[in-house]
């Protein structure tokens, strides 16, 4: 199943890649890029922008700056996820602090949940996601 999107996020999509924070840029680099499951970044779904999106596990990283402990853009962020939610995407946040003082951290709850989801979900075939290919030695 494809997911909705507004084309015109592209661009915007395309600017957060150049300009990603040193958080965003560690995350990929150091982990997500070479992940066995394939993570996109900046993935435009639905009205927003996804940091981070594993299509195969339905799920999607944020890293989180400081302005995301407004109250405004907590209330914000919950109803994104609400909507994520709705075509069965789960979302992980981490504040920036977090992915620099506890990467190893981080990286373990990004495993564990795509190993998680990917066990919850149907096989490649059923509705076009998950994958045989990928095994608990490789993830």
């Amino acid at each position: 199943m494809s997911l909705p999107y507004k084309s015109e996020l592209i661009p915007r999509a395309r600017e957060l890649r150049k300009n990603a924070t040193p958080q965003e840029n560690h995350l990929w680099y150091d982990f997500l890029r070479t992940f066995p499951v394939r993570f996109q970044r900046q993935k435009t779904i639905c009205g927003f922008i996804a940091d981070f999106y594993c299509h195969a596990a339905r799920l999607v990283v944020e890293v989180d700056g400081c302005q995301h402990g407004e109250p405004d853009a907590e209330a914000y962020d919950a109803g994104r996820t609400r909507i994520l939610r709705k075509y069965g995407i789960e979302v992980l946040r981490f504040p920036n602090g977090t992915v620099e003082r506890d990467f190893q951290g981080v990286c373990g709850r990004i495993r564990g949940a795509v190993r998680e989801r990917m066990t919850l979900l149907p096989p490649r075939g059923e509705d076009g996601i998950g994958s045989g290919q990928i095994t608990e030695e490789n993830l």
